[in-house]
């Protein structure tokens, strides 16, 4: 894999080299902007801190980060898969309608906003500490696992989750009965079938980050689903 130093190139002669390359090593990364924007096909590594739109509209491949990012990582993006090895800012997943996202760590607000599936397109967010207010704001498909590793006292997620959501899933490793939801949702106690259809999501997410399979998968989770009455439902989804 070749490495290239970027602390002194914008994001558009960042993203020339990774259209030039099957994969690459980019080091010294200093909040430059949509890289890998778009990208099919591509193994991209990044040390240091890149700024918002990572992996934006991405149609295949990986993005790895050894470090945070900044907003809006994987804004719309189709297919393939970005890991982050540490927090991400706001809007992660912005509209994303394919693909898999992993945050090591926490993420900030409206993680999941407006998230949709279509046939055979399922995008996936697993978090791993806690996320911000307005999770899964709007969401109308797709998984959210929010893991809450190593959060101490803090919420495993903020104020007003699940507004608007009429379709997917939200899942939180919590038994915490104080979290507050919209009417419009639908609050149980993950069963099995529900942990068989993101026990891989977990156990990829354990790999990654070496974390505790075991412990993940076996402990107790609550799932969030739209209301079977939710008007928003019948106007948004497709069956």
């Amino acid at each position: 894999m070749d490495s290239v130093n970027v602390k002194q190139l914008g994001y558009k002669e960042i993203n020339s080299l990774i259209r030039d390359k099957e994969s690459i090593n980019i080091t010294d990364c200093m909040g430059q902007r949509f890289i890998a924007a778009g990208s099919k096909g591509k193994t991209v590594c990044i040390e240091g801190v890149p700024g918002n739109a990572l992996g934006a509209y991405l149609n295949g491949g990986t993005i790895r980060v050894f470090a945070n990012a900044q907003d809006a990582v994987g804004d719309t993006m189709n297919d393939g898969k970005i890991v982050i090895d540490g927090c991400v800012g706001d809007a992660l997943g912005y509209a994303m309608r394919g693909g898999e996202i992993y945050v090591r760590d926490d993420a900030g607000y409206r993680a999941g906003i407006h998230m949709k599936e279509y046939k055979d397109k399922k995008p996936v967010i697993v978090i791993g500490g806690c996320a911000g207010s307005f999770l899964g704001e709007y969401q109308a498909g797709g998984i959210i696992i929010i893991l809450g590793i190593d959060i101490g006292k803090r919420d495993i997620i903020g104020n007003f989750p699940c507004t608007g959501m009429h379709g997917g899933k939200v899942y939180l490793r919590t038994t915490s009965e104080n979290i507050k939801f919209p009417k419009q949702v639908s609050v149980r106690k993950a069963e099995k079938e529900d942990m068989e259809q993101i026990y891989g999501y977990i156990s990829e997410y354990a790999k990654l980050f070496n974390k505790d399979e075991r412990e993940l998968s076996e402990s107790e989770y609550i799932v969030v689903t739209p209301d079977t009455k939710n008007p928003y439902k019948q106007l948004y989804v497709i069956n």
